[in-house]
């Protein structure tokens, strides 16, 4: 197969169940590098909460925090932060309906909560580390993702007072991502291969969850893993194995990348 540019999202498709890097796909990965194909992550996660796994990887490149923070072999070639006007309404709103707010940068994320029942639902069961407590850290930085903790049923109030704005990507039960309208990882793909210039019909990404969907839509070739939800294998040009059964091997196997 010809060179290609390959994006891979990181929770449930680089890392395992147990949120480890299988061997496999390490090695995978090394051997996708060197054959020439250009490798890239696209995550939902801020630039700081992956820094290990690009090392690990060898790569620096990556569409990050959903599309709104895009960095091409080191550089940053894209930020697309939400208004601070918006997210102090936002704020607001959440406050005044009990649903805690989460702000996400680019070198941390805070909570304008101590604690809560449903930061614990849904970051526990993720293994994921909960945030830290800073109500204002959104004053005066650059935040370009928002989480808000609301069910579904919650979620429609949200929509009447923040549609034009703002996007709504939901990943759990009872948590929200909240995004610039237009945001997706898709939109920062996009923005990744002008700069680039390399054309959809070469990329391949690999993902497993909702807010990749559109990604996997966008791109030339989109693959979903074996563990992906049944609404992403619908879309998925091709569908690979569990990541916990060497998904990505397998999946690079199976296009003729390695």
């Amino acid at each position: 197969m010809e060179r290609r540019l390959v994006f891979f999202d990181i929770d449930g498709t680089l890392l395992d169940h147990q949120k480890k890097l299988p061997d496999s796909t390490v090695q995978a990965i090394h051997s996708l590098r060197e054959l020439g194909h250009e490798v890239a992550i696209a995550t939902g996660r801020a630039p700081y909460a992956f820094k290990e796994i690009r090392e690990t990887l060898g790569v620096d490149s990556f569409v990050s925090l959903n599309g709104q923070y895009v960095v091409y072999q080191g550089k940053v070639i894209h930020k697309n932060p939400i208004d601070p006007a918006i997210i102090q309404s936002l704020t607001e709103f959440s406050i005044q309906r009990n649903n805690p707010i989460l702000y996400v940068g680019e070198e941390a994320m805070k909570m304008n909560v101590v604690q809560h029942d449903r930061v614990d639902a849904s970051y526990l069961p993720h293994q994921m580390e909960l945030p830290g407590y800073d109500p204002q850290y959104y004053v005066d930085r650059e935040i370009f993702q928002c989480i808000v903790f609301c069910t579904q049923e919650e979620e429609p109030d949200y929509l009447r007072e923040f549609d034009q704005p703002l996007r709504f990507v939901r990943w759990d039960k009872v948590a929200t991502d909240i995004l610039p309208q237009g945001g997706s990882k898709a939109a920062g793909i996009s923005k990744f291969i002008d700069y680039a210039g390399i054309s959809r019909e070469e990329v391949v990404a690999f993902g497993d969850h909702l807010n990749d969907i559109e990604m996997l839509q966008f791109v030339g070739h989109g693959v979903a893993m074996g563990n992906a939800q049944e609404a992403v294998k619908r879309i998925a040009r091709y569908t690979t194995r569990d990541v916990g059964e060497n998904g990505i091997k397998h999946g690079l196997q199976k296009l003729g990348l390695i």
